[in-house]
């Protein structure tokens, strides 16, 4: 079908020129159905090929090889053929003879076949382009597009020309084809207006085009992991059209497109569940490396542990067979599903090892991050690494390549860290963002530990490198003006250095730019606020306010990240309450449309916030969403099929206790005593000292019990009796917790039924919890909603609360024994009875 399109753009061209006549080259040429015989063609004809005979020749050649698999493209054998010199050589004679279109096809063919961009004929079709650029029709502006980057030049003059003209045109283009390719190609130059109105171009062509062009959605995918800018109508659009398309995609566009939308975070439990079928319907007939590899990146993630399996074995018997890129993107894939295959980690680690002169700088960091964290043991392979990373780092010149060889370094064990090294990251840390500021900060803390002389006192090279650190981050703050742009470097930023030298300075400047928070940015900044785990009053009242006024802008999923931090920080107000309230009524009528594990996320935030939407807990806890969630968590990654199952238990828990009404059955027994299996951990020295004073203070060490679990599987540091007299009643067994002199806790044989003893009339049991530093917001002694909830949920048990906060037992006023002894009489006795 190429073929026949080539041949008919060729003879149109003809016609068009006044060729009447019959052309038997282009006869020939037409009849051809390989490379050779196009070569023929041009070796018979020398003298008689004119410029679309030359047109034609070289549009055919890149068609055979588009036609063919990736691993039968003969693209170097055409290259080093004689007769492709003569194309050529004509070609770049005939340039001025070229009418638009055949400029762009040629300029795209030849590059498509490896000519390079700096040769003669490279370089001149593109001043000719530029010459014509005014006037070229769009579908060739787009072609030419892909040109330019595939030559890297996405920031050049003639790229911004390009964004001008479609800036200019945007309204003419119908062809979504077009568009979305057009998109790709300027998106590091587009305007936050040009971005809103090329979305709003492509949601309208979306709907207009063939669904069975699934080419087209992802391409706009891409454009929005490019420009990092989620547009959650628009992703849900292309979404629905590529999910369509899964049954008639292959391993490697499944792979590309899993790939934008983990870029994008973006989960779509249908997608992945489509995705998931394909790709294993796709294993028998994926036999050779290239499709084998696409597959393996793609579906041993989301694999049951039987195909996962069986895929290895597989990758095990090809292994031999892969090429340095192929055994990278596996060696990457073991470790996102932590492969314990030793033989076929080995396997991998070898074929790396034996290529290890063919990556990139970045392909080396990758390889040397994949295997660490693999915990591969083979110290010979890792010094080889560390070498070849310090040669790229010392020679690199980029901000993004030296931030990640850096990290990746100090990954490694390192007796000395080079001087040429220091100097390097101290030449780029200027033009650092805050990210790759805190990543190198990051670095240099752990070089700075594994120094020997780090014990008498931290080296002069990295106090200098440190303090330049420090200076480019808080210039960077100040002078940031963008409130868009700064949420994008704060997005993963964490750290001790973060919080000691610029989470101050942070927050004035988020503070600073309060009048740029607005829909598009308020969930992004909402989930900055929660994961810094700060309480900033003045920015919660406004991104609350923002929420309010906008509210049917801002999508029903993003309704999530938006109550976050007035949940988990447990953020009180009368905004705070109505924010809550919109943002029900928001999401509500989308409730079928969310994916199964945000919506346990969802009804969990606002369980912490004692709010109990019927519809949403109706919704989660019905047996067909329970049975969508259990497929979808087969899917996930490990640390988020854990998160998800842990807040789907503590928000039945939560619907039990809070909301009887609902008649929510309790079925996470089985679960919970999996976790207290799993979770025999070691009791603070901290909370040794309370349970030794707590019997002390009651009479009696068999007057406490520790580690006391209760109904619905709270674990409460320490349990007591008081009488109706508040005289402390001792216990008819002793704790089936015992803590060793090393503060492991173990559990004893009783059950939790025995634990419980019968309270005597009157009676009151008291729950004593020690709150550590993770149970308050980072700035404040603000308790946090988790241990509000506890609390709560104590108190509905039956327990009368006593919560002993760090920052008060380990306060200057209780210093001594007795105060300590006389804190803990205050609080279990004097203010229970208060």
């Amino acid at each position: 079908m190429f073929r026949l399109r080539c041949m008919n753009s060729c003879l149109r061209r003809l016609l068009h020129g006044g060729m009447v006549n019959r052309d038997q080259v282009l006869e020939q040429l037409q009849v051809c159905s390989a490379e050779d015989q196009v070569f023929e063609v041009v070796s018979k004809n020398k003298a008689k090929l004119n410029v679309n005979h030359v047109g034609c020749a070289v549009g055919m050649l890149w068609q055979f090889q588009k036609e063919k698999p990736q691993l039968l493209r003969t693209v170097e054998l055409i290259k080093s053929h004689p007769q492709f010199l003569t194309l050529r050589v004509l070609a770049e004679n005939k340039i001025g003879l070229m009418d638009d279109a055949m400029l762009a096809d040629m300029l795209y063919s030849f590059l498509r076949l490896n000519v390079d961009p700096h040769d003669s004929l490279v370089q001149q079709l593109v001043s000719e382009v530029w010459l014509r650029i005014d006037r070229f029709p769009m579908a060739s502006l787009s072609k030419f597009a892909i040109c330019l980057n595939d030559q890297h030049l996405h920031h050049s003059p003639l790229m911004g020309q390009i964004t001008s003209i479609l800036d200019q045109k945007l309204s003419t283009i119908d062809d979504a084809r077009i568009l979305t390719t057009l998109m790709i190609s300027v998106s590091s130059l587009v305007s936050p207006r040009l971005r809103d109105a090329l979305i709003s171009r492509a949601d309208h062509l979306l709907n207009t085009m063939d669904r069975s062009n699934y080419n087209n959605p992802r391409r706009v995918v891409q454009f929005m992991r490019n420009i990092k800018y989620s547009h959650w109508p628009l992703l849900e659009k292309c979404n629905k059209i590529l999910l369509y398309n899964v049954p008639r995609m292959d391993a490697e566009n499944i792979s590309i497109i899993m790939g934008l939308y983990q870029s994008l975070q973006f989960n779509n439990c249908d997608f992945r569940l489509a995705v998931k079928q394909r790709l294993t319907e796709l294993i028998d007939s994926s036999t050779d490396c290239f499709s084998f590899t696409k597959l393996f990146v793609a579906l041993a993630p989301i694999a049951s542990l039987e195909i996962r399996e069986g895929l290895e074995n597989t990758a095990l018997q090809m292994a031999d067979e892969f090429s340095a890129q192929q055994a990278l993107a596996v060696a990457e894939a073991l470790e996102e599903i932590q492969c314990r295959n030793l033989s076929l980690i080995h396997t991998i680690a070898s074929i790396v090892q034996r290529n290890l002169h063919i990556y990139k700088p970045v392909e080396i960091a990758r390889t040397t991050q994949a295997f660490f964290l693999l915990h591969y043991q083979n110290h010979e392979f890792f010094t080889k690494l560390r070498n070849i990373l310090v040669k790229f780092l010392q020679g690199s010149v980029f901000p993004y390549e030296v931030t990640m060889l850096t990290r990746v370094l100090s990954m490694l064990p390192c007796p000395r860290v080079d001087e040429g090294m220091i100097s390097r990251v101290d030449a780029v840390v200027s033009q650092c963002n805050l990210n790759d500021l805190n990543s190198i900060a990051l670095a240099i803390a752990k070089w700075v530990r594994n120094d020997p002389s780090y014990r008498h006192n931290t080296p002069s090279k990295y106090v200098r490198l440190l303090q330049s650190l420090n200076r480019c981050g808080h210039n960077r703050l100040q002078t940031a003006d963008r409130l868009d742009f700064l949420l994008e470097e704060l997005k993963y930023i964490s750290g001790e250095w973060f919080e000691e030298m610029l989470l101050e300075e942070t927050m004035v400047t988020l503070q600073r730019m309060m009048d740029q928070i607005n829909w598009t940015n308020v969930s992004d900044l909402a989930l900055f606020l929660t994961r810094i785990n700060h309480l900033c009053p003045p920015l919660m009242e406004h991104i609350a306010s923002v929420a309010i006024q906008d509210i049917d802008k801002i999508h029903h999923s993003a309704t999530y990240a938006t109550l976050l931090p007035f949940a988990v920080l447990n953020y009180d107000s009368s905004t705070a309450d109505e924010l809550y309230d919109v943002c029900i009524q928001r999401f509500t009528p989308h409730i079928s449309s969310f994916d199964p594990h945000l919506l346990v996320l969802l009804g969990y935030a606002l369980a912490v916030a004692d709010c109990f939407p019927e519809e949403l807990i109706r919704e989660i806890f019905s047996i067909d969403f329970l049975g969508k969630l259990d497929a979808q968590l087969q899917t996930l990654p490990d640390n988020l099929n854990m998160r998800t199952r842990l807040r789907l238990m503590e928000l039945n828990r939560a619907a039990c206790l809070e909301c009887p009404e609902f008649q929510v059955p309790w079925f996470h027994e089985r679960y919970c005593l999996q976790l207290q299996k799993k979770g025999n951990g070691t009791v603070s020295p901290v909370q040794q000292q309370i349970h030794k004073m707590l019997g002390e203070v009651l009479g009696g060490i068999n007057c406490v019990r520790v580690a006391v679990v209760t109904p619905y599987f709270y674990t409460v540091d320490f349990e007591c009796i008081l009488d109706r007299r508040h005289q402390p009643v001792a216990y008819s067994e002793p704790s089936t917790l015992q803590i060793s002199d090393k503060g492991k806790v173990h559990w004893g044989t009783g059950s939790l039924e025995k634990s419980r003893d019968d309270l005597p009339p009157g009676a009151q049991r008291v729950a004593v919890d020690f709150l550590d530093s993770k149970s308050f917001c980072k700035n404040s002694h603000h308790m946090k909603g988790e241990s509000v909830m506890q609390k709560r949920h104590l108190e509905i048990l039956g327990y009368r609360v006593v919560q002993i906060p760090h920052f008060e037992w380990n306060s200057m006023e209780l210093s001594t024994h007795d105060a300590w002894k006389e804190y803990l009489k205050k609080k279990i006795f004097t203010e229970l009875s208060s």
